[in-house]
Order: structure tokens, then sequence, then C-alpha cells
């Protein structure tokens, strides 16, 4: 039985050592039980984001724990989101909403405001759940970010929470990770760090035991478990694109996304790379754009200057000799806007103020505005009046007689995107739209697939959550994870 709200955080070596996923598994493990287990994360910085039922902008790595939760996704569970719009700048959303475009330099000045924005919503969630499962964000150990930190330990110190550091042993080093990162903390820090998860192994344990035993013995510390390597894991990454495509069918669709600077939301593709019917590439900078069915233009944090690059690399000629060939193309968010005649963004809000030429495919304009579009929407689709969801992240408001040849007709009484006239190019503001199965089939029909087989992208998260909860079973020590959540052990 729960006898008091907890805490519990996890910390990790690295970017990428497995927080996100621990976490995920953890709510899954705790909701089986019948835990009332929420995910938080006090600050996230990705392109990758989800809109909440209110019409907040969260990260889309904290929708995922919800739903191993058990719980819609809330703007609560990422109360600070820094979506990077240069290398040394982003946007600032606090509790779902942008407030701000700032500098690196900038936004560390603000962190007080941004701390108390996330003791808040940590406040809200911890008087509601009986466990608060938190993930920290790149490692605790960097030693420039560790003054007025709201990521790691600084949010621990002020909650007085467990910490748990999970290190991934697949990219070597796990040791040196491990005991280098404990060293770097202060007193009160390593303190508060109540065990080791070791990440993604391979291979024979006992091989791996004197190991670990010097470990517990180096650092008083003890290892809470050894997850081992997951084949065919799918998880929506917070920043980098997954290209992992397994198990495909002899004739496949050939689907092209050119990887733009300030991509966005590209999880979006996920449903593609891992249809059984589908050759996802993603195309990188100095890449030609190789023959394809489908080539989609992906979601953009910086529509113009991703525009510029998309120009520098050569690719329009290669969209318009696409489309001369009768191949289809796509536009999503950013990149729909970059289908019209004229992109406007006269307050800077993506940039220096100004104008550019969009790629003129479909007659219509945008003027990027100061309050943005966040919205879940439902609706069908143009083609074949497939069912549709998704969800709407953009500043951009598009006008011009192309649009009244919409590409959807929403539940709201809104139309969405456009079709060209011939049929070859599509463009929408939504994202998610390839996760509603009807729709990812239409679209497949349309882009030249004669035979989609059904494929249930929701399903294999699903299944795929439920394999990590089993990790957890099968591989950690639930006794003291319960513990550290307030458990009685079963």
């Amino acid at each position: 039985m729960k006898v008091a709200a907890t805490t519990l955080m996890v910390q990790g070596t690295t970017s990428d050592a497995g927080k996100s996923t621990l976490v995920t598994a953890l709510c899954r493990w705790l909701a089986r039980q019948g835990v009332a287990v929420v995910p938080f994360k006090p600050q996230n910085m990705a392109l990758n984001s989800a809109v909440t039922a209110e019409g907040g902008e969260i990260g889309r790595a904290q929708a995922v724990q919800a739903q191993a939760a058990g719980l819609a996704p809330h703007t609560d569970m990422n109360p600070v989101l820094l979506k990077p719009n240069s290398d040394t700048g982003a946007q600032v959303i606090i509790h779902g909403r942008a407030v701000a475009n700032m500098q690196a330099g900038t936004y560390h000045d603000y962190k007080k405001v941004a701390m108390a924005a996330v003791l808040e919503s940590h406040q809200r969630l911890a008087a509601n759940y009986a466990v608060v499962m938190v993930e920290g964000a790149g490692s605790p150990a960097e030693i420039n970010l560790r003054a007025n930190d709201i990521a790691n330990m600084g949010f621990a110190e002020a909650v007085d929470c467990p910490v748990l550091i999970i290190a991934d042993i697949d990219k070597g080093g796990v040791f040196a990770h491990l005991v280098g990162t404990l060293e770097l903390l202060s007193a009160s820090e390593q303190a508060r760090v109540k065990g080791f998860v070791i990440n993604r192994f391979r291979g024979d344990i006992a091989l791996l035991q004197p190991g670990l035993d010097w470990l517990e013995a180096r650092t008083g510390k003890p290892v809470l478990g050894v997850l081992p390597y997951l084949h065919n894991l799918h998880l929506e990454a917070e920043d980098g694109i997954d290209q992992r495509q397994a198990g495909k069918a002899e004739r496949l669709l050939k689907v092209v996304v050119p990887v733009l600077p300030r991509i966005s939301n590209h999880t979006d593709f996920d449903p593609l790379r891992l249809h059984p019917q589908v050759d996802l590439q993603f195309i990188g900078p100095g890449a030609a754009i190789p023959p394809a069915d489908l080539i989609i233009l992906p979601g953009s944090k910086s529509v113009r200057a991703d525009l510029v690059f998309l120009r520098a690399n050569g690719w329009e000629p290669a969209l318009q000799r696409h489309l001369r060939y009768g191949g289809k193309l796509l536009g999503i968010c950013g990149g729909l806007q970059m289908l019209g005649t004229r992109i406007d963004d006269p307050l800077g809000l993506e940039g220096a103020p100004g104008s550019s030429v969009g790629l003129g495919l479909l007659e219509f304009s945008t003027v990027l505005e100061a309050e943005k579009q966040l919205r879940t929407a439902q609706g069908r689709l143009c083609l074949e009046d497939a069912p549709v969801s998704g969800y709407e992240i953009h500043a951009g408001v598009s006008s011009g007689q192309a649009l009244s040849q919409a590409a959807m007709q929403l539940d709201d009484g809104r139309i969405d995107g456009a079709i060209s006239a011939d049929g070859q190019v599509l463009g929408t503001y939504l994202h998610g739209l390839f996760e509603t199965p009807a729709a990812c089939s239409a679209l497949l029909r349309w882009a030249g697939l004669a035979e989609v087989q059904a494929f249930d992208y929701h399903g294999l998260r699903e299944r795929d959550i439920e394999r990590l909860a089993d990790l957890v079973e099968a591989h950690l020590d639930t006794g003291k994870l319960c513990e550290l959540c307030g458990l009685d052990h079963a």
C-alpha cells in the first residue's frame, strides 16, 4: 500500500543513456500494479512535441510516458520545453505556451522563473498521484550547466527526492561513466543517488558480474539491475532521427524525406519507417534526392531558413523533376507552407523579419503570427473519405485559392490544407496523420501502393511499452524499486 506521495527521479550519465526508456518502463510497471503514477520531466529540449487536450505543447517522450501510465498527456508533465531555432537560441515554452525566443545566456538568467513553473507543476502532480516518476535531461555532471540547474540535481535537491542513474553499456565505458558522474556531484547530491541501472547489455551476464561487484564496492551504491538490449524496440525519439528498418516486403513504396536543419516532429514518419511495405529514406545535406514514389517535406521550426537550405542543396529542381515524372509530393506543417507562393514573417518569430518566395506548387501564402495554433484534430481525408486524427503546432496562417480544394474536412467545421488539381501535391498542417490506419492506407494508395497491408502503429507502440515493463519485472530489483516509490513490496 502507498503511505505517502513519492517522487523518484531517473538521471543519466549521457544523453540517450535510456532515461526516457526507463521512465516509460517504470510507469507501465507501476500502472500494472494499480499504482497512480504520473510521468514528469522538468525541462525538455526537443523539436519533437505533442499537443495536449487543453491545447498545450509538451515533449513527445512525455506523451508516450503518459500512455504507459494510462493517462492523457498534460502540460504539467513537462512544464518547460525548449525548441531550438538556432545553434544558440530557442523558443521557451512554459506550461504549454510559448513565452519568448531566448539566447542561451538570457535563458540562463531566466531559469529562476522557469524553476517556479517546474515546482508549481510538480506540486500539482504530487497532490494527485501516488508516484511522480521524473526524467532528467542530459547528464547531471555537465559542470557548465550546474548553476541554476532545473533539469537534474537542481530539481532533485529542491524537492528532496531519491535518484537512480542509468548508463548505456552498449556505448562502452559504462563504469567510467557511472563513477565519473558520481564523482562530479556534490556530497548531498551523491547521497541522494540510491542506485545504478545498466542499460542495453548484450552477452553473458556472468562475465559482467566482476565489474558490477567492483562498482558497488567502489561507490557504495547498489546496482539495481542490468537491462538487456531489446531488439526492434520502438519508442518515439526526442531528438535523433531513427532510421532503423527491418522485415520489409519485397514490393516497397519508396518514400524520401529531406532532412532540414530545423526539422520538427520527425516522429510523423515513424509509422512509415515501421510499415512493412514502405522503404523510407532520410536524405541529408549534400545528398541527391533519389527516385521515389513519394517525397515528404517535413515540419520545420524555422521555415524560411530551411527553405533557403533546401534550395542551396539543389533539392528544388529535384522536386520539380519528381513531379514531372508523376511522383507524389506531401508537405506537413512547415512543409505545407513551403509549397505555397510566399511566407511572410513580419514579427521575426523564426529569425530576422522578412519574406520568402515559396516553391509555388500550390496557390496560397502564409503569414507567421505571434499566437501559435495548438490543438488536437479529427476529421476526414479528401482521399477515400478516410478518417484521420492528429495535432497542429504552427504559427503560420495560410490563405489563398488552393485552400478551397482542402486536404481534409475537420470535425470542428474547419478545413485543412490543400490538394492540387492534378492530385500530385498535397499539404496539411496535421502532424501524426500516418498514425490513423485508414488515413495511412489511403495516403499510401495515393502515392502508388496498389494493395496496402493493415498496420497498427498504436498497437506496436503498446506492445513495446509492455515489453519494457516485462524487463523491469525480470531484470531489476523490484523490492528496492517499491521501497524507493514508497510502496509495500508484494
